[in-house]
């Protein structure tokens, strides 16, 4: 089955653009891997449309793009002109916790995000992931578990420091 590429763009953009938001966390960027992958399927078009279609190689090369030495620079400057505010007070509970989640997850290395990724949203078996990192299962799993260690530990802390400024005679 012979899938045009137009079609494919207007199909699963937004999928693929949700993808790499959850590997980058910022949308700016999220939308130049995409753009990028993308340019670099179209080339390649008639020899990557076999029976899975093109989506899994699409992916690979996102991620591939995401772990690469060369863009490492340009995911982790951002410039801003003012330090935005946080939301005090009377926020939305969901709203901060999946701020601080997603505040926490930028923290993290890149493999072990990609793998957390990988394996939470994508909901993807360590196999897989193993083949799309190009690393062993057993270095997936070492991978997750530092990773979950590491936001486990910043989410205690976070909840340490707000029961302390919640209760009485504490910070404010």
């Amino acid at each position: 089955m012979q899938v045009d590429f137009t079609e494919f763009v207007l199909g699963r953009s937004h999928a693929l653009l949700r993808f790499a938001y959850l590997l980058t966390g910022d949308r700016h960027l999220a939308e130049d891997l995409v753009q990028e992958a993308l340019v670099r399927a179209h080339r390649r078009w008639s020899g990557i449309v076999g029976d899975e279609g093109p989506e899994p190689y699409v992916r690979k090369t996102m991620l591939r793009q995401y772990l690469s030495w060369r863009r490492r620079r340009s995911f982790a400057e951002r410039p801003i002109a003012e330090i935005p505010e946080r939301p005090t007070g009377d926020a939305a509970h969901d709203l901060a916790e999946t701020d601080a989640m997603w505040t926490l997850l930028r923290t993290l290395p890149r493999s072990p995000r990609a793998v957390v990724v990988l394996r939470y949203y994508e909901d993807l078996p360590d196999a897989e992931i193993a083949r799309l990192l190009g690393c062993s299962e057993s270095t997936v799993r070492v991978h997750a578990f530092h990773a979950l260690k590491k936001l486990r530990a910043a989410l205690n802390t976070v909840d340490h420091d707000r029961d302390a400024a919640s209760a009485p005679g504490g910070r404010s």
